[in-house]
Order: C-alpha cells, then structure tokens, then sequence
C-alpha cells in the first residue's frame, strides 16, 4: 500500500478536526464544524483501512462485520437518545474510549510473536512498553470513571459524594502503586512479573476510576464530563503512540487538550480549582435559610400560569434563565413558543446561560438551538448580569445552584464565590419549580424567600404551556 497517500490522508483530517473544533466554538457555526469532522473520520477511517499495512487478508471481513454493528448502534442512538440524554451518553461514549485504549493495549502487548513490537530492543523497547502502560492507565481510569458518571447523570447512583474515611490518603496510595508497579511492568520483556504488574496496574486503575468519580458531587458534574472527555483523548494519544499512528496522536492530542481548556472554563466559572473537584465534596446538602430573627423563613408566594403571562406581556424587558428542569420537561420548543409571541407584542426577550447549566458544558444552549431559538438573543452571564438590575422580570425555568444569592453572600455557603446570574437584581423574579427542594448541589437557595421573588410550582413543560395558553 502507499504509505505517502496515507500520510497525505492523514494529513488532510487533522486539519479538518482543527477545522471541526473551530466551527463547534460557535452555535451558528457548528453545523459546518459537525460535517469538517464527518469528513475528516471518513478519510481517517479510509486511509487507515485501505492505505496502511493495519490489515490482511481475511482481517477485511472481521473489520467489515465490526464497522457495521457498530454503525447500527450509533445509528440507533442518534435516533432514540433524547436531548435531555446528551450528558449521559457523551458520558457512555468516553467509557467506550476507555475501554477501547485498555484493550488495544493488551493486544498490543500479548500480539502475535512476529509483530514487530517484540522484536524491538533497548530504549526502543522501554518507550514501547511506557507507551502500553500509560494507555492501558489512563484508559481504565477512563472507562470506570464514565460508566459512574453515566449513573450519576442517569440517577441511578446518587448525585451525593462519598466520603471515605482517609480518601485522600487512599488515592495517593492507588497512585504510588500504579507508579511501583509500572517500575515493574517496563523492561520486564513479557516476564511473569511483568505481566502480574500489568493486570494489578489495570484492577487499581478501574478501582480508582469508581472512587474519584464517586468522590465528586452532583454539582461538579459538568466538569466531570469535560475531565473525562480529556482523559479520553489522552487516552487515545498514548494508543496513537503505541500503535505508531500519527493521526491517532493528534487527535488524541486535540481532544485532550480541548477537554483540559473546557475543565479550566467550567471550573473557573463555578471557582473552583480543579484538584478541589477531583478530591471531591461539593454536592452535600447545604444549611437551612434562617430569618434575621432565627426563625425560618416562609417561602415567597405563589403564582399562577395567567399571572405570569400578565407579567410578561406587561414587561418591557424580560429575561429567561433556563435550568435542568426544562431539559428534563422538554419544555424548550414551548418556551420558544413564548419568546415570539412575547417580541411579537415589542416585549425584549433574551436568555441568560449559566457556563454549568445542566449537566453538561453547553448543554441548555444546545437544547435552545434545538428547538431555534435565535442565536442572537442568547448571552452568557458574563454578558445579561450587568443589565438585570434594568430587566422587569427574570423567568427562571428549572435553575436552582446557579442563580443562588448565598455564593455571593453567605462565605460559609458550600458553593461561596461561584459567579452566579443576579437574577435578584431585577423588577420580580418568578422561579419554576416542581417544589420546594433544594437543587442538584444540595444547597438552600434564598432566592425563593426574596420579596420580588414568586414561585410557579409543577411540571416546567404544564407551567410554560399555561403561559402560552394565556398569551
């Protein structure tokens, strides 16, 4: 096969992944960034197939009935899996990713005795084996830590953070032993001490996987799923090398390095150091909201769906902060319902997003241009926060941690400092809500207890639905 026409492929999709992860940095330009990546895949996957050295003889038939089954499921999933279910299935796919680097790794490894990795020698050899062992690592870790993530998204693990006595400690003891035994593992040439270290570096690596995923609160969730998406990547990166594949390297490379950047983000947008979200905690219930004279504070009134459109219509500015409660209500094509009938009557409407809304970065601008709400009339709170204190009424639909006054106002508040959108500022404040629980993190929101504040209780999807019907 011609390994310059490879080359040249190869060439061609990294810079349509460079050119894919510049149009997805922008909604109105993901759609070209999407196909960039479609492409760039394709030649990836055609060059790798046809052009390289990777496949013999009846190795085309295995290949062929593998692609196929997969494509089905994926081909599945894209029909069947719901926009409220992104998070849980971005969180499955980086397992699979996971997985796939500790399986490659082993084949790699245990290979056929004329591959040309067992022939290799000296510092070659060690390279090739650190390259297995980092792979396989990272890869485990990657895999337990998603499939965690995946439950914690779906519910079936509580969003509640495990608190083990000594965790810490325990961490650093799983970390000096995969270092111990990866001293073991390189240069041990397929001895029985290198393989025993191998499979025991792999059973701590999905050990500890389970234990800092569990470790970390529901509220941090965004920023698992950005920390595992760059694991994944590096993951990939390490197989690159130990496949010697460029092209593998460098998106590996590219999604490790993008997943890193969009951790920084999410974090910084909820001030928190990322070591403080992998040691974990943040996610436990918060205290109660008390009243200057110690006594609890009664909650502020409710309100009805026609009341709220009458607010509405009256407004001359109007703000809309959408929440986890109307992805889980799939309210958000009848809030777009609303948001033309409201400029219909000259009312200024816009959205205000939170960089951790939801449970995944992105995840209501997604569900917004889902269901085309325009592009132009939704900010991020960096942009709406200083124009609330002149907005008339805020319409806050299923949030709760990120329009929470006490980050700003209480420093003994577990989410003390997170910036949050001043939604308090503006003329009234009316809060969707199915009761009066706490949100994802756990933490009592006084909010709900301000004077301009009034509370709309049920379904987000019935409640923005009475609102239209009233408009």
């Amino acid at each position: 096969m011609n390994s310059g026409l490879q080359t040249a492929f190869y060439l061609i999709s990294a810079i349509l992944f460079i050119l894919a992860l510049g149009g997805l940095s922008h909604p109105e330009t993901a759609r070209r960034g999407n196909a960039y990546g479609i492409v760039g895949m394709l030649l990836a996957l055609v060059a790798t197939i046809f052009m390289g050295d990777q496949v013999h003889g009846g190795g085309y038939a295995w290949l062929s009935g593998a692609m196929i089954v997969g494509a089905a499921i994926g081909f599945f999933l894209a029909i069947k899996v719901r926009m409220t279910e992104m998070p849980e299935l971005v969180a499955m796919l980086h397992s699979f990713v996971g997985m796939a680097a500790v399986l490659v790794g082993y084949a790699g490894y245990f290979g056929p005795v004329d591959d040309p990795a067992h022939t290799l020698a000296g510092a070659a050899m060690i390279i090739h084996e650190t390259e297995i062992y980092l792979g396989v690592l990272i890869g485990a870790v990657t895999f337990t830590g998603s499939v965690i993530a995946f439950g914690k998204l779906r519910g079936i693990i509580t969003s509640k953070p495990l608190m083990l006595p000594a965790r810490h400690w325990l961490n650093l003891g799983l970390g000096v032993a995969c270092i111990v035994l990866g001293a073991q593992f390189v240069g041990g040439h397929h001895s029985t001490a290198a393989i025993t270290a191998l499979v025991l570096m792999t059973l701590i690596a999905f050990v500890f996987g389970v234990h800092m995923v569990m470790a970390i609160g529901g509220a941090d969730m965004p920023v698992v799923v950005s920390m595992l998406n760059s694991y994944s990547g590096w993951a990939a990166a390490a197989t690159g090398f130990m496949l010697n594949n460029d092209l593998l390297i460098v998106t590996g490379a590219l999604v490790g390095s993008s997943g890193a950047i969009l951790s920084y983000i999410m974090c910084r947008a909820m001030n928190r150091k990322f070591l403080a979200v992998i040691a974990g905690g943040f996610g436990t219930a918060g205290g109660t909201v008390a009243a200057a004279s110690g006594e609890q504070q009664e909650y502020a009134p409710a309100i009805a769906g026609d009341e709220v459109a009458e607010m509405l219509s009256n407004a001359k500015e109007v703000v809309i902060v959408p929440g986890y409660g109307m992805a889980v209500a799939q309210a958000q094509h009848t809030v777009n319902d609303i948001t033309r009938k409201l400029r219909a009557k000259g009312v200024t409407v816009r959205f205000g997003i939170h960089p951790v809304a939801g449970r995944m970065p992105g995840h209501m601008n997604v569900l917004l241009a889902e269901a085309r709400v325009p592009y132009d009339i939704v900010l991020e709170m960096d942009e709406i926060n200083e124009d609330l204190p002149h907005t008339d009424v805020v319409l806050v639909i299923g949030a709760n941690d990120i329009v929470n006054p006490s980050a700003l106002d209480d420093p003994h508040s577990p989410i003390a400092g997170m910036p949050v959108l001043e939604v308090w500022k503006a003329g009234a404040v009316v809060v969707m809500k199915r009761g009066k629980g706490v949100g994802y993190a756990g933490v009592d929101n006084p909010l709900f207890f301000k004077d301009n504040t009034r509370m709309l209780y049920g379904d987000a999807k019935a409640s923005v639905e009475a609102i239209l019907a009233s408009l």
